[in-house]
């Protein structure tokens, strides 16, 4: 696409950008999450500010939320469509212009950068397609390099989690917490440790993990006050005015435009 020689008159574009399950989704993970963390390390460090069953409680009740967040209702939004016509493929475009990190995030990613040194402008991560009526991509270029870890952070700490919860847990009798120890055992004679203390490790680093991911993703790109629209969206009103020039940008068939003065 090429930038067009006269832009359009100035004009409100309000669209949808999350939805109401999709709120919810957020919401949920992000509670969930904090109860974890804090339960978490209350249980590992001994704190002293609640009682260890107390802690453990807690800690066992916000699991099945924090992995239905992200192992159901994750991939329900990612993959259901409102429209009419919707296929398996256009879903699977959608999921991957979206939130997987290709060449034109990259780019986007190197612009960042540069423009951290003073070299060219902030390039644009919210990108809404006038023609289809669907974003080309919703996400700062870092945070889908976050997604993809911490994804498999949710992973390493459900299987680490198994464990520690109950050493002897077989649901409808299959043995799960005996064939995660039996695979950990064959790791941990690497590292000369038993499989218990490399389970109990790896649970407390994708724990580590999720701090750090919330530093970033909270303390360092979302208190920037030009993307404070986005908290109002994700936890309130759905909708991104994308006449604010502040990293949005709307594209036609042929054309590309920034919605209000250009941007230095």
């Amino acid at each position: 696409m090429v930038r067009s020689a006269q832009r359009p008159a100035f004009r409100r574009v309000i669209v949808e950008r999350y939805t109401w399950l999709e709120r919810v989704t957020h919401l949920v993970h992000l509670i969930t999450m904090f109860i974890l963390l804090i339960t978490g390390f209350k249980i590992y460090f001994g704190w002293d500010f609640m009682a260890f069953q107390t802690a453990r409680t807690w800690h066992i009740i916000a699991v099945p939320f924090f992995l239905a967040a992200n192992w159901i209702l994750v991939p329900y939004n990612l993959f259901s469509c409102k429209e009419e016509r919707c296929s398996a493929r256009d879903r699977i475009v959608h999921f991957k212009d979206s939130y997987v990190f290709g060449k034109a995030d990259a780019e986007r990613l190197i612009d960042i950068i540069k423009n951290f040194f003073g070299k060219g402008r902030y390039p644009a991560f919210s990108i809404y397609d006038e023609t289809t009526g669907h974003y080309e991509t919703k996400l700062h270029p870092m945070m889908k390099i976050l997604i993809v870890l911490e994804s498999i952070a949710i992973v390493i700490v459900a299987i680490t989690g198994v464990v520690l919860y109950n050493l002897d847990w077989s649901p409808f009798g299959i043995p799960v917490s005996s064939w995660i120890l039996s695979v950990t055992w064959y790791f941990a004679s690497f590292f000369n440790v038993n499989a218990l203390g490399l389970l109990r490790l790896l649970h407390l680093l994708a724990a580590y993990w999720f701090v750090f991911e919330i530093v970033v993703h909270v303390g360092i790109i979302e208190l920037d006050p030009d993307v404070w629209k986005y908290h109002k969206a994700i936890f309130w009103s759905g909708k991104e005015d994308l006449s604010d020039k502040h990293y949005s940008e709307v594209t036609t068939a042929k054309t590309k435009y920034f919605p209000t003065e250009e941007r230095p």
